[in-house]
């Protein structure tokens, strides 16, 4: 009796110590929005792409329920006001900034309306019409370098008045564009630019024009009326043949400086810069060029 009850008690108790293992179910691995996922974890799932999924009692594979997730949720995302714009297909656009570097486009895309920034530099860019920045008031920075760019229509830089920033650098243009009154920064280094293409007065009223990129142009003299605002002045290897006492100084006042020019270059023109002495007797440095 006592060998019977012994073995009845540990008929008992084995279920109890070590139940019986559940149901080995496989299941995908749950991640939250905003969390890190290692590489590792995502590695796993894309080799569990080949296994079924037991759900509901019926095998659905992963490859299908990822697929009507995903058009579920492309169901749900309302359209955004960027939906039928191709120039964000084509391009980037990120916060105000939109990048359309090296595409090989031809025009000026049609730009969102919030755009700060844009860099379109290295493409087929032939021309720029008035009306392609007429609803973008919002526009800062505009880098056109490296495009094929020979006219730009009248109006069309002018009425942007907060634009600071304008590079239209590496093209093939002849003359000058009605430059905004807010410019701080123009670059139009390597064009084909010469003295009858820019205004007497096209850089006059610029007052906070402190950068002026002229240099691989075809200028014969220093432009006229710069403004009191200039620090960087580069007119390098152009056909400068001449300068006058009043090109950078004001020859009826001796006592004249200007105290914010900080560099002049003008190497790689024709003229002798020690046969104009008086011309540079303002400055606090001498420009960068051939003396002798």
């Amino acid at each position: 009796m006592e060998t019977l009850q012994a073995t009845f008690f540990l008929f008992v108790l084995v279920p109890l110590v070590n139940p019986a293992p559940p149901l080995q179910q496989e299941s995908l691995p749950f991640y939250e929005y905003g969390t890190d996922v290692s590489m590792g974890s995502l590695t796993q799932d894309y080799e569990m792409q080949s296994k079924d999924i037991r759900k509901d009692g019926t095998n659905v594979s992963l490859d299908t329920s990822l697929m009507l997730q995903s058009d579920d949720s492309q169901l749900d995302v309302p359209p955004t006001k960027d939906t039928n714009l191709p120039t964000c297909l084509l391009c980037v656009c990120l916060s105000g900034s939109v990048y359309c570097e090296e595409i090989d486009i031809e025009a000026v895309p049609p730009l969102p309306k919030e755009t700060a920034y844009l860099y379109a530099r290295f493409n087929k860019i032939k021309r720029i019409a008035a009306s392609d920045f007429a609803d973008i008031p919002t526009l800062r920075r505009i880098d056109f370098s490296g495009n094929r760019i020979e006219e730009i229509e009248d109006g069309a830089f002018s009425k942007l008045l907060l634009l600071e920033e304008l590079s239209l650098a590496e093209n093939r243009l002849v003359k000058l564009p009605v430059l905004p009154p807010k410019l701080t920064t123009f670059n139009a280094n390597q064009n084909r630019i010469k003295s009858r293409g820019i205004k007497a007065n096209a850089f006059k009223k610029l007052t906070n024009l402190a950068y002026l990129y002229l240099g691989h142009n075809a200028l014969e003299s220093v432009p006229l009326n710069l403004p009191e605002s200039l620090r960087i002045l580069h007119l390098q290897y152009n056909n400068i043949t001449t300068i006058t006492d009043d090109t950078f100084c004001k020859s009826n006042n001796t006592r004249y400086i200007r105290t914010r020019m900080d560099e002049i270059r003008m190497e790689g023109n024709p003229i002798v810069l020690a046969k104009h002495v008086n011309a540079f007797s303002c400055l606090r440095m001498l420009p960068v060029g051939t003396y002798y």
